[in-house]
């Protein structure tokens, strides 16, 4: 089967590049494609031999190519690139051979619980009945590829089908991929303006028009279907073990582009997008649903007589859907006719879907009345709940300018313990505490904006306000009282996010001291969520120290829930990158704390990671697939705690890495200039990624830091150069102390035991095998000082090292020989991406000697990051 999936992608590669040659050469000419064919040709020598003589060769060929030519080789490489990853995500897709649940992850996992005489079917079904799975898109995506080509790319991998290695291609359809192959070819994939926060919603929201709209009634359908295979019985009509969240527009951390207004737009577009999408249910139910035959009650729904009762609602619940949407695309006010609330559409629809069972229709109620009902139950009539995210330090900006305005003291100079008082006695009262004639700074002002927008609505489509930099409980209750005093009656679920290193290490205790309010516990009745940081405690502490901290974390976390009597729910913010938390979904979670995973999570999907995983409703269904079968597995059969032994190992791994990653990035005075010389990172704020500053202030001269750089463009500046270091940096280290003896013995028991320290080296194996030291050698080379070369020659030599003791670790030969599907797809890219690194480094040096911009190096020099990071499959 592998054999036969390797061949038919390379030839489903083999014909796309065929046709892009095609187009390039009726662009070009003949001479183009010959040269894109030479410089292809001698970087495949160049990686195959190993000489300096090709080395040079290819150097000294494209120096000698004009700022025009390289712009189109650079797109020339670039759209094979993203033509192959077409390729691969429809191969990930290729005909199953049953629909969703048959042979999928789930089917197979009920098959193994339904045998384990250990869980009853009892326990499964109440697990599944209880399951939610939150898939929360992310407010600042990495996604670097235009929405106009993701849509031709999508056209794309549909005709895809009728390609295959033991057919001959229709003329018809390799006509229509040549059409849209020039359409991509034609088309400026790079963005000419940053996309705002409007802007990004919308992506979210097509993303969930085209695929999550009809994925998740097929995984709730086939859910359903195996509960009543293996359990007897059935999943409530109101279940939602998949919901969809988004930070897109709500997210105001460090991005002065979010604003009160903007957030109000987005959430207002979110309500048009679904009053649009329920309306094109309704209209096919309305050609459905002519029965004359209901139950009383449905009558009494109907405002006249009439031999069509459910037409009669479906045909009210029409007019309402289309005042909805006319009100959303405008700022009027809300009027008592619109459809503003979840039960407003459903119990409508359920009593009609209760009425045809009982009057013997069941089968027409089973049709796409229920599976508007379970869309309804799912997206609601937000579309999406957003959450709204702000730095802790914002609230105490407000707090302390009010404090200060009632002259009553400063809040900022107040301890911990008096600000808990004071927000305690505040929230116990019904009295005003923010004067109306109060004329506060702007930026408080509009903080005061944000809470009175979600008051406004009672948080209708709000799914929950996440605290950045969360360090004690008033950064909680602060929140929970500006919300009070705003106007909001009821109570939103608050989430402290603990992100550095220090945080997550007193996260339970943070969370303890919150548990000890009885206000507090009141206010919650039961439940908490906690967010746990990927991004900035990696970019902190480094990739091993993080892992091991954000591991602990959660289990104190669920200790503490636990003492208190509290469901606990864990928020994982990971990135798209290993570097920022990313990975396997599957994998990832399995190897979670024992009791960390009780039927409930939420995560974060980053970037350009919810195309290749969301793009389409097959991919969808794939991957939701993975993500619930292993929430399930890990509830219901969940790892058992680690040794003892392995704990000190681990802790003992994770503070050699820390003391040499922060040796290295915190202390070396050489690494910032060898940071800006050898990396794009100057250059990546030339492309319009997304509505975020890639800096979260700017210190205005040149000394930069890595604090003031955000997590996103910190790891794909690394990723660009293929040195990686984000993700291993420290672990060398570690790893090199604990490499003999009994310490050996140790980590191998690990390797073989322990999920969380077999998925770290999954994670770290992949990522080496991605990078490439000689890659990094020649951006070192051409543009680094040479006084900062025995410096930029360290981590080369430290990577190599590292690369041994995971193959040892390992038993392996080489790196991802267990994992040759992913092998086969680096190999696959690297006559293509080889060419792009390599045009990449003459075009940093150009851009770099030139005094003036060179709107043509520029250009050609954004293409090569847009297509180092297509091979890469992820940017930040």
């Amino acid at each position: 089967m592998d054999q036969l999936i390797s061949k038919r992608l390379r030839h489903r590669v083999r014909i796309l590049g065929e046709l892009l040659g095609e187009t390039m050469m009726d662009h070009h000419g003949e001479a183009f494609l010959e040269k894109v064919e030479e410089i292809r040709t001698m970087a495949k020598a160049r990686r195959q031999r190993h000489d300096e003589a090709t080395d040079q060769s290819l150097q000294q060929l494209l120096k000698s190519l004009d700022d025009d030519h390289l712009v189109s080789i650079a797109r020339a490489f670039n759209q094979f690139l993203n033509l192959a990853n077409i390729a691969e995500q429809a191969e990930s897709t290729y005909q199953r051979s049953a629909p969703f649940p048959d042979s999928y992850n789930l089917d197979q996992l009920f098959q193994r619980l339904a045998g384990d005489e250990n869980i009853p079917s009892r326990q499964l079904a109440e697990t599944i009945r209880h399951l939610n799975c939150e898939l929360v898109l992310t407010a600042h995506p990495t996604e670097i590829t235009r929405r106009t080509l993701i849509q031709k790319y999508n056209r794309i991998a549909s005709e895809l089908d009728h390609v295959n290695p033991n057919e001959t291609l229709h003329p018809g359809d390799r006509r229509e991929l040549e059409r849209l192959i020039a359409e991509v070819w034609y088309t400026d994939e790079i963005r000419t303006e940053r996309p705002t926060p409007q802007d990004e919603a919308k992506w979210g929201y097509a993303v969930i028009e085209h695929s999550f709209w009809t994925a998740v009634p097929l995984i709730w359908e086939g859910i359903d279907q195996l509960l009543q295979k293996y359990t007897g019985e059935s999943l409530p009509l109101d279940a939602t073990p998949i919901t969809v969240s988004s930070w897109m527009g709500g997210d105001r951390d460090g991005n002065p582009n979010v604003t009160a207004a903007v957030t109000d737009e987005v959430i207002r577009l979110a309500r048009w997008m679904a009053a649009d999408l329920y309306l094109r249910d309704i209209e096919e139910l309305l050609a459905q649903l002519s029965m004359t035959h209901c139950t009383p009650d449905i009558l009494e729904l109907c405002s006249e007589d009439t031999h069509e009762p459910y037409r009669h609602i479906l045909r009210r619940l029409r007019e309402r859907l289309n005042k909805t949407r006319e009100w959303a695309s405008t700022l009027e006010p809300p009027t008592p006719d619109l459809i503003l609330k979840r039960a407003d559409l459903y119990e409508p629809l359920h009593r009609c879907y209760q009425s045809l069972h009982a009057c013997g229709m069941g089968i027409i109620a089973e049709g796409l009345l229920k599976k508007t009902l379970i869309r309804v139950s799912t997206f609601g009539v937000t579309l999406v709940e957003l959450d709204i995210r702000q730095s802790a330090d914002r609230h105490e900006d407000v707090l302390d300018a009010l404090t200060q305005y009632l002259q009553i003291g400063s809040y900022k100079e107040w301890s911990e313990s008096a600000r808990q008082d004071f927000l305690v006695e505040e929230l116990d009262t019904r009295r005003p505490l923010i004067p109306p004639q109060w004329s506060p700074d702007p930026e408080v002002q509009e903080t005061l904006d944000t809470f009175s927008l979600i008051a406004e609505s009672n948080a209708e489509g709000i799914a929950s306000y996440v605290i950045s930099m969360a360090k004690n409980p008033s950064d909680v209750l602060a929140v929970i009282l500006l919300l009070k005093k705003s106007g909001l009656a009821r109570k939103l679920p608050i989430v402290p996010l603990f992100e550095t290193l220090e945080d997550l290490e007193n996260a339970a205790w943070t969370l303890e001291r919150l548990l000890r309010i009885p206000w507090y516990t009141n206010y919650i009745e039961g439940y908490q969520q906690v967010m746990i940081g990927y991004s900035d405690s990696a970019k902190d502490a480094g990739q091993m120290a993080a892992a091991w901290a954000q591991y602990r974390a959660q289990e104190d976390l669920v200790t503490i829930s636990e003492k208190y009597d509290t469901r606990l729910t864990l928020f994982h913010g990971r990135g798209g990158t290993p570097g920022r938390g990313g990975g396997p979904a599957r994998s990832a979670i399995l190897s979670q704390p024992p009791g960390s995973v009780k039927g409930s999570m939420r995560v974060t999907e980053q970037g350009e990671m919810i195309r290749f995983k969301y793009g389409s409703e097959e991919l969808a269904v794939a991957n939701i697939d993975l993500v619930l079968s292993a929430v399930i597995e890990a509830t219901l059969i969940p790892p058992a705690k680690p040794s003892e032994n392995w704990r000190r190992t681990m802790d003992s791994l994770a503070d050699v890495a820390r003391q040499s990653y922060r040796e290295i990035v915190r202390e070396d005075p050489y690494f910032i200039d060898y940071f800006t010389q050898g990396t794009p990172e100057a250059e990546l704020a030339k492309l319009a990624l997304g509505s975020r500053p890639a800096r979260r202030r700017d210190s205005g001269d040149d000394s930069k830091t890595i604090d003031e750089l955000r997590a996103i463009p910190w790891v794909f500046a690394w990723t660009q150069k293929r040195l990686m270091l984000p993700a291993w940096l420290g672990t060398d280290a570690a790893f090199e102390q604990h490499m003999s003896g009994k310490d050996l013995h140790v980590l191998h028991e690990m390797v073989a035991d322990w999920p969380f320290f077999q998925t770290h080296l999954d994670m770290l194996e992949m990522v080496l095998s991605k990078a490439d030291v000689d890659i990094a050698a020649e951006y070192d080379a051409v543009l680094v000082d040479p006084s900062l070369s025995e410096f930029a020659a360290q981590f080369r030599t430290r990577m190599s090292r590292l690369i041994e003791v995971v193959l040892t670790l390992k038993s392996q030969t080489q790196l991802l020989e267990q994992a040759p599907e992913i092998q086969q797809s680096i190999e696959l890219r690297n006559p293509y991406t080889d060419p792009l690194q390599f045009l990449q480094i003459e075009l940093l040096r150009r851009s770099r000697n030139e005094s003036g911009e060179n709107e043509q190096v520029d250009k050609a020099l954004l293409v090569t990051i847009a297509g180092i990071a297509a091979s890469m499959r992820n940017t930040g």
